[in-house]
């Protein structure tokens, strides 16, 4: 009996040890605050970059300058985090060439990090992205995720949308279309507490194929799935970016980006801060 636990606990000990592993390998990009704005794990550039708004990203300059957001040094999950201290409104970013996988005939891949505030209480009016990862703008082969404007609670969406002409070749406002509108997955109650973390991770597989799809994950829980991604996605990698903070106001930490869609499984481990 001693015998069979043993070789249980040990099978069990090996299959976390190669995942943990596997999610290693899977990884292209992390930031985790910790010593600085540099990337820790970083394909291509590691360098965090600040510009005074996406219009003039050609011209930024690395590292964090300005006020508005800092450097938080132990007041990360375990370490430091990045604190945006009042509503950033410039271009704060990573480049995404080699950190993102991008591919335009089938591009699948992981994005996961963690916010802590209240949304109600922290963020200022207007719309707010954490998170976009695109080369143009949030509706024109981009995902992202963002706190909405008006609503009360504010919700929070995952949006992810291939280019502009082939979605919505009228050019019709996306704020107010179906076309966009019933593309989003929107969590109206969230988990969101300032003085805690909440883990967002997106998984998205073969966005650009025509067959496209992408799922949200809120503390390793599936909010939903948008499977209507059919339309084509087109970069300019000079321009690809990470982009950090858009409208934010509160803390972000360990920004991660994978080359694989992860597994339910894997993004619970994640969520739970195993790997």
């Amino acid at each position: 009996m001693k015998r069979s636990l043993r070789c249980l606990c040990s099978t069990i000990l090996c299959a976390l040890t190669l995942s943990a592993a596997d999610l290693r390998d899977s990884l292209t990009f992390h930031s985790n605050f910790d010593a600085g704005t540099d990337a820790v794990v970083a394909r291509g550039d590691k360098r965090l970059y600040v510009a005074e708004n996406y219009k003039a990203q050609a011209n930024a300059q690395p590292g964090l300058t300005g006020d508005g957001v800092e450097l938080a040094p132990g007041a990360g999950r375990s370490g430091g985090a990045l604190r945006f201290v009042k509503k950033n409104t410039r271009a704060i970013f990573y480049q995404a060439a080699k950190n993102v996988a991008f591919n335009a005939q089938s591009w699948t891949g992981t994005i996961s990090f963690w916010l802590s505030l209240d949304p109600d209480q922290d963020l200022e009016p207007g719309y707010c992205d954490p998170i976009q990862v695109t080369d143009k703008t949030y509706n024109d082969s981009a995902i992202w995720v963002d706190f909405t404007r008006d609503d009360k609670p504010r919700h929070f969406r995952l949006g992810v949308f291939g280019a502009l002409a082939s979605w919505n070749p009228q050019n019709v406002d996306t704020n107010t279309s179906p076309l966009f509108l019933n593309r989003l997955v929107v969590v109206k109650q969230t988990p969101f507490r300032r003085g805690q973390w909440t883990h967002v991770a997106v998984t998205h597989s073969r966005l650009g194929s025509g067959a496209g799809s992408a799922r949200l994950y809120l503390n390793g829980q599936l909010q939903g799935e948008s499977t209507r991604v059919t339309e084509p996605f087109v970069w300019d990698p000079t321009r690809g970016a990470i982009r950090l903070g858009m409208n934010y106001v509160g803390l972000m930490d360990d920004v991660a980006i994978f080359d694989r869609i992860l597994t339910p499984e894997e993004v619970q481990r994640l969520s739970k801060g195993s790997w």
